[in-house]
């Protein structure tokens, strides 16, 4: 595993200043968050309204089972984003990729929020969501690992952990914001004008990604350490062969590697869709909670994510990765029970308490993760390396859990059930991480 240190030097062989190191991680931060609130307000619109609006049905958990499919069907084509960006972002450079990332989000949210309904053109309509959702997919494949590398490879010495959880930071800001825009259109419209236009509104909001695009492409430098790697395997043959193809390399030499890193998140991201999405509809079909108080107790919850997960990637860079990531793997272990009887009681208070709990345990695990699985790799195989990593914790996790959820709930008529769910990836993914550690071992830095 690389365990080198963060970047130092640019292109000329100076260490970057201070204010480009801020600059580079508040377009990476930034970047995350507009593309992540895209992703998301599909998400919360698949809860809530996408049902009714594209698969018309009978029965109303059948509908809201399709919804949940089209949103798995993203997270199943993020990895071939991670794979296209992540080899065209070993060889050319993290920000063409995510310049890229960010426009293709941008035109395919604002194609959600443009398309007619089922009622309006039929079959056509679900058939084309479907598609600008595999787009939008795409995109975010994409998009990580070129955020996460912009602000890793810019990280002064020991600052890593700490650079990569700004980019980490990306998912609450998307979070809060695309739960305040859905909250703002919910309050100017009336129940069913909501249903018919107004959670369209999120979505053209998406297009501002293409403002942050455009200002990524004309002020942001290339990594020092991409640029350093450039040159060195421009000068070995053999190791410029092995760099035209670093998805080759990956799968030869560190698929194991690859495997393990993302059965260490799946059970992150599992939790995460299962509590802004899940519960989201549980709550309010089944428990019959307020839709305005749901979404904003999950806003509230998003906002204590912003402290903890810099301050677990912070602690990363003192006492090691998978000392924070192991604790943060065992917490949602042992709380997915008392979460989920928490949330059965109904109650706005005790719910906030179950799921506040259990976004403490994610961010343990999330905030040091970018730098995680940043050393898991070397530069020139970085991109397509943590890219496909991360993209198959979000198959086995994210992409299924809230249509998993849904079946769950409908097969076993218990909560219970979800929480087996998140207690068996919670296994999975503390076995992945003892075998990272014995991979680690001997070498400074994940071992620690």
């Amino acid at each position: 595993m690389d365990t080198a240190p963060s970047a130092t030097h640019d292109s000329t062989g100076s260490s970057p200043s201070a204010r480009s190191r801020r600059k580079v991680a508040t377009a990476a931060a930034l970047a995350s968050a507009v593309e992540w609130y895209d992703y998301f307000v599909f998400g919360i619109a698949a809860a809530l309204v996408l049902g009714d609006a594209f698969f018309p049905s009978g029965s109303e958990a059948a509908g809201v089972l399709a919804s949940f499919a089209t949103f798995a069907v993203g997270f199943l084509a993020r990895p071939i984003g991670g794979v296209i960006a992540g080899h065209l972002g070993d060889r050319r450079g993290r920000k063409p990729m995510l310049v890229l990332a960010l426009t293709v989000m941008g035109l395919a949210t604002t194609g959600i929020g443009l398309l007619p309904s089922y009622d309006a053109i039929g079959l056509a309509a679900p058939v084309l969501l479907v598609v600008l959702r595999i787009v939008q997919g795409i995109a975010v494949g994409a998009q990580w690992g070129g955020a996460m590398l912009m602000a890793t490879e810019y990280a002064p010495e020991g600052k890593r952990g700490l650079y990569g959880s700004l980019v980490q930071l990306g998912v609450p800001i998307g979070v809060m914001t695309a739960n305040s825009v859905f909250l703002v259109a919910g309050a100017v419209t009336d129940e069913r004008a909501f249903g018919a236009w107004g959670w369209r509104i999120p979505f053209l909001v998406g297009v501002l990604v293409l403002v942050l695009a455009w200002y990524v492409h004309t002020r942001v430098e290339e990594t020092p350490e991409f640029r350093k790697a450039e040159r060195e395997l421009a000068a070995e043959e053999k190791a410029a062969a092995a760099r035209r193809s670093p998805l080759r390399t990956i799968l030869r030499h560190h698929l194991g590697t690859v495997l393990l890193a993302g059965g260490s998140f799946a059970v992150n991201t599992a939790t995460f869709y299962i509590l802004i999405t899940g519960v989201l509809d549980y709550s309010t079909r089944s428990l019959h909670m307020e839709r305005t108080s749901v979404l904003t107790l999950t806003l509230l919850v998003s906002l204590t994510q912003l402290a903890l997960i810099p301050a677990a990637a912070a602690l990363s860079d003192r006492i090691g990765r998978l000392r924070v990531y192991a604790a943060g793997a065992v917490g949602l272990l042992l709380w997915a029970i008392p979460m989920f009887l928490l949330i059965d009681t109904a109650s706005l208070l005790w719910m906030a308490v179950g799921t506040f709990i259990g976004s403490c345990f994610l961010s343990i695990m999330y905030g040091p993760q970018a730098a995680l699985f940043a050393e898991l790799f070397t530069p020139e195989m970085r991109y397509t390396g943590a890219s496909l990593g991360y993209q198959i914790s979000a198959i086995l996790g994210g992409g299924l859990a809230p249509f998993l959820m849904v079946l769950l709930l409908e097969a076993s008529g218990t909560s219970m059930s979800v929480a087996a769910y998140i207690m068996v990836l919670s296994v999975i993914a503390l076995a992945s991480i003892r075998l990272l550690a014995r991979r680690a071992a001997g070498r400074s830095g994940l071992s620690r």
